[in-house]
């Protein structure tokens, strides 16, 4: 499995704490703090040029100055560091020197860095592959709520990946992920009740997480829904509403998405499969933007 970091917050997202300090200081007095060794500006001035707010978009400069901030022990940018490395920007790729980032970072309980540190021993990236050691830094970094170690936790007890076969513990990772939004672990949760593991069976609660998991472009969700909705399955059956998710989850190249609305489409007129493409795209047009 390839490693998964949210891209740039990763250098994307600035912190509130910092943006309030760079909308409340300037641009000019926060430079001027940064090139006088000031690391929380250096960390404001960096995710400024790592998103182009207030400057000219610069890859290589942020990743000097979350270095700096970095080696002066700021936690937060130790980790924007080991992202750096992880997806090349502003840097050549390197996972070791990510691992040895995200390592200090993590240390000081950053959730963050300990989620990209389990990535890395799950994955044998940059370190040797350690499936223990991964569920360690998951279970540290789900404890604090973290939505992506709380889904990886429930894959591994699922899974028996680093931690003993537990589909009852399984269950409750990905609720709590998918309480957050987490759109795998609101499909995982769907199928987790569609078949009653670690969980009573439950058509209601399955229909209710597909649909929330289809509604955020997740395809395991949208195929699932569309079951539900042949089968009348948690909810009335709907031929028009199952090939309506079928073609969002065919689109984008789910196994079996298209031979079964073929067999639907057979059952339905012209007028209902128009229908059902219409429903397609309004549903579509509703998704997140990724």
């Amino acid at each position: 499995m390839a490693m998964k970091i949210p891209t740039l917050l990763l250098c994307c997202a600035l912190p509130f704490a910092y943006a309030s300090r760079l909308l409340a200081d300037g641009m000019d007095d926060v430079k001027k703090q940064a090139e006088n060794g000031d690391k929380s500006a250096q960390v404001v001035l960096g995710l400024a040029y790592a998103t182009g707010k207030g400057v000219t978009k610069d890859n290589a400069k942020a990743f000097e100055l979350f270095q700096k901030a970095a080696v002066q022990g700021h936690y937060w940018a130790e980790y924007q560091v080991g992202v750096c490395y992880v997806t090349g920007e502003g840097v050549p790729r390197d996972y070791a020197k990510a691992f040895e980032w995200f390592q200090k970072s993590a240390t000081k309980g950053n959730p963050d860095s300990q989620t990209a540190l389990g990535r890395l021993y799950g994955n044998g990236e940059g370190v040797p592959k350690d499936l223990s050691k991964s569920f360690e830094w998951m279970q540290k970094a789900a404890v604090h709520g973290t939505a992506e170690a709380q889904l990886s936790l429930g894959r591994m007890y699922g899974n028996a990946t680093g931690a003993p076969q537990d589909d009852t513990k399984a269950f409750e990772w990905f609720q709590k992920a998918a309480e957050q939004g987490n759109a795998e672990a609101q499909a995982l949760l769907g199928i987790f009740y569609m078949t009653g593991r670690g969980v009573p069976k439950n058509d209601a609660k399955a229909f209710e997480w597909n649909q929330k998991a289809a509604a955020q472009g997740d395809v395991k969700g949208q195929f699932n829904l569309a079951v539900m909705y042949a089968n009348g399955d948690g909810a009335p059956r709907d031929f028009v509403r199952a090939v309506a998710w079928l073609n969002l989850a065919a689109a984008q190249e789910h196994d079996g998405a298209k031979k079964m609305r073929g067999e639907i489409e057979r059952l339905m007129t012209p007028a209902q499969i128009a229908q059902a493409k219409k429903l397609s795209a309004e549903l579509f047009a509703k998704m997140p933007k990724k």
